[in-house]
C-alpha cells in the first residue's frame, strides 16, 4: 500500500492495518525458520509496509499536536 493511500486513513484504521503486517511479518518469520517461505521478498515487503504505517502515524501524531 502506498503512503497516499495511507495518509488517507484514520489512525484506526492504521493502528489495524499496523497490527495486519505485524501478524504478516510474524507468520512469514515462523515460515523462513521452518523451511517453508517461498517468497523471501515477502519478509521485506511486511517489514517496511509496517514501517510506512508507523511513519505515517508519527506524522498524523505531531501534526495534532502542533495544531493544538
Amino acid at each position: 500500500m502506498s503512503a497516499s493511500e495511507l495518509r488517507d486513513k484514520t489512525p484506526d484504521q492504521l493502528r489495524e492495518e499496523l497490527e495486519n503486517l505485524k501478524k504478516e511479518a510474524f507468520n512469514l518469520r515462523f515460515q523462513q525458520a521452518t523451511g517453508q517461505l517461498e517468497n523471501t521478498s515477502a519478509m521485506r515487503t511486511a517489514r517496511r509496509g509496517a514501517a510506512r504505517v508507523k511513519t505515517i502515524l508519527n506524522e498524523k501524531a505531531a501534526a495534532a499536536a502542533k495544531s493544538e
